[in-house]
């Protein structure tokens, strides 16, 4: 177990974060265990819980229970235990499960995943020490990035055709109370770009049964060519195309990593800024807060702060339905 100070919190005074990894859980048919890392604040008891879905990319280790940290130590450090599991889609594991089945790109069973996790929500507590007793497990959310905000469109309600069978597939968590969504694929029928090809589930989502309340973020730059011409807006498809309660965050000027949330001062990471990252920390924070804590103003008092569009608060826009 490894300590580290996270972001400041609201006053500005560093909050060390306690970070437990590999943690092992065996799942009866997965080709290999399933690990995961749990990262939780210090102190604080009652504490909400973020499931995190890792995306993709070159890196090696990024797309694993080793990425996020920019993320997640804030979170954590905004009273968060934040658990990443390493889908079997990660490099880490590609010489273990190249035959597996569903390989390359495991769709159903990066969200399997996470139902796995909250399974064993109360073994994964009693496992990390210093967090027995702290956990308030019916206060869950999930979040992902890229191929992550896709598994977490299908937790949340998106239902997508199985390209092999032809059968509707649901695969919706209700134990989730509400999500974020960074830089998350949008609607499938206009994907024409050779990525589109290689993941025909993706040009199945239907994001009409999305019924969790759910937070996406998108950022104005983020062109994903390889999968479709349409632009920056496809990102913003999983709020425009699902219904409501919704609220979509529009980042000025960010890219694919959103500032770079996938890791410190990684190379792939096109648009970094590490004030951008804060800020999608700051904000997504919020936003669980308010959904997993009735009565918590946190997600109305940031969404002021970012309405008077001055100072470090003048990187983005809210909209809500």
């Amino acid at each position: 177990m490894s300590t580290s100070a996270a972001t400041a919190d609201t006053s500005g005074s560093p909050v060390p974060v306690l970070s437990y990894s590999p943690l092992v859980l065996s799942v009866p048919g997965r080709p290999v265990d399933l690990e995961v890392r749990v990262t939780a604040p210090e102190t604080g008891t009652d504490l909400p819980v973020i499931l995190l879905s890792h995306g993709q990319g070159p890196s090696n280790n990024l797309s694993s229970l080793n990425g996020y940290a920019p993320l997640v130590n804030s979170w954590a450090a905004h009273g968060f235990v934040v658990i990443q599991p390493t889908h079997l889609t990660s490099r880490t594991l590609s010489h273990l499960v190249a035959d597996a089945p569903g390989a390359p790109f495991f769709w159903r069973s990066r969200s399997e995943d996470m139902s796995h996790v909250l399974d064993r929500l109360d073994v994964i507590e009693k496992a990390v020490p210093l967090l027995a007793g702290r956990i308030d497990h019916t206060k869950v959310a999930v979040a992902g990035h890229s191929f992550g905000g896709f598994t977490s469109s299908l937790l949340l309600g998106a239902r997508v055709t199985d390209p092999d069978t032809g059968e509707e597939v649901s695969l919706i968590e209700p134990r989730f109370k509400a999500g974020v969504l960074l830089a998350a694929p949008g609607r499938g029928d206009v994907l024409n770009g050779p990525m589109g090809d290689m993941l025909p589930v993706f040009g199945t989502i239907d994001f009409s049964t999305m019924t969790t309340p759910a937070l996406v973020v998108a950022g104005d730059e983020d062109d994903s060519r390889h999968f479709t011409d349409m632009g920056p807006d496809w990102h913003a498809d999983p709020y425009t195309l699902a219904p409501g309660p919704k609220s979509l965050l529009t980042l000025f000027g960010a890219g694919h990593a959103l500032g770079g949330i996938p890791g410190y001062d990684v190379a792939e990471t096109t648009d970094e800024s590490p004030e951008r990252v804060a800020a999608v920390a700051r904000l997504t924070a919020a936003y669980l807060r308010t959904e997993l804590c009735p009565g918590d103003n946190a997600w109305q008092t940031a969404r002021d702060a970012l309405a008077t569009g001055s100072g470090p608060d003048s990187f983005g826009r809210v909209e809500a339905k």
